[in-house]
């Protein structure tokens, strides 16, 4: 707890420095301006920072000392992040994100106030998004600069950044796309997509960043990104369980939002194949579902095997991250910085 403490405020503190700075740039251009990165600001706040934690465990699992130039890398992980919630929000049509409005939404709000109806009060505020976004997305390739790395250890940390995003935008719109077919995508569709959106940014890219900062040579690096490319989709396909099956007191997300929104996940994928599909499809993506039609549907996920499977496939993948880990290319430093993480994970659908 303590080590986690210690390298969240580390991160936090360049972030704050990188704010602060934006803001009195912005101020030489007008208060709107300002406020507008003081949006971006709350934006960013508020999370676990598990993107950078990734940085900074690998970075000193590895056996790096620099916390300064390591917290730069990882608040670039964790400003990528803003800038695809952010986005992905816009995407989504959401004006609500950790409890409270998003870019989107704060804008949304700031139009209505004013008296703007709001169809139009709501373009504002997705628009200004876009623009949020952008500036994010940017200024994460900034902060690898500012970090004080050079000459080709930089050029690889450009690339691992570069890939995170490459593959992100890949797997948003294998995201959009699935929502514009009638026939549910096949388990294999959703978990490419879900490594490519999610896995890849969330935890193989920024456990590799970590492993090349500290020197590690190239099978270590490959065997990192393995595991956590794996983890990924295990955590992933959890996060749909408990967007289901959760607690919403212990996750603080509805278990209603992902069945209005009809979201396509290996839970539904397994479902269409099965004789429960054509009671589940009526109630599937309507959005004035209520708990007794999601009682009804988690009754079927449960009855077609769904639940099981995908409880299977996570722990199968949870595995394969285990069989990387313990890859005779990494030391046992990094195996015991990061062996609880596979069990974190798997308790995580209890």
């Amino acid at each position: 707890m303590v080590v986690t403490q210690r390298r969240r405020q580390h991160v936090d503190a360049v972030l704050d420095r990188f704010f602060g700075l934006a803001k009195s740039r912005a101020s030489g251009i007008g208060p709107r301006y300002v406020t507008l990165w003081e949006t971006l600001e709350k934006n960013s706040a508020g999370g676990k920072r598990f993107r950078p934690s990734m940085v900074l465990a690998a970075y000193e699992s590895f056996g790096g000392t620099d916390s300064e130039t390591a917290a730069y890398v990882g608040a670039a992980f964790e400003l990528l992040h803003t800038a695809l919630i952010v986005h992905d929000d816009v995407i989504d049509r959401d004006f609500i994100r950790r409890g409270g409005p998003n870019v989107s939404g704060s804008y949304r709000d700031l139009a209505q106030t004013a008296g703007i109806p709001i169809p139009t009060a709501e373009h504002r505020g997705l628009s200004v998004a876009v623009i949020a976004g952008d500036l994010a997305l940017f200024n994460a390739f900034r902060l690898l600069d500012r970090s004080g790395v050079a000459g080709e250890l930089r050029e690889r940390l450009h690339e691992i950044l570069d890939e995170a995003m490459f593959a992100s935008a890949a797997g948003e719109l294998l995201d959009v796309d699935f929502s514009l077919h009638p026939d549910p995508p096949s388990v294999d569709d959703i978990v490419d997509m879900e490594r490519l959106k999610t896995a890849v940014y969330s935890f193989e890219t920024p456990l590799q960043a970590g492993a090349v900062l500290a020197g590690a040579d190239d099978a270590a690096v490959q065997a990192l990104g393995s595991f956590g490319r794996n983890l990924g989709i295990a955590y992933q396909i959890v996060d749909d369980l408990l967007g289901v099956f959760g607690d919403e007191g212990d996750t603080g997300k509805s278990t209603l939002g992902d069945l209005r929104e009809g979201k396509r996940t290996v839970l539904i994928a397994y479902a269409a194949t099965t004789e429960q599909w054509s009671e589940i499809e009526p109630l599937f993506g309507d959005p004035d579902l209520d708990q007794q039609g999601a009682k009804r549907i988690r009754a079927l996920l449960e009855e077609s095997g769904a639940r099981r499977y995908a409880e299977a496939l996570a722990s199968d993948f949870a595995n394969r991250a285990w069989e990387h880990l313990a890859s005779p290319s990494l030391p046992d430093s990094v195996r015991a910085e990061f062996r609880g993480f596979v069990s974190t994970v798997l308790e995580r659908a209890k």
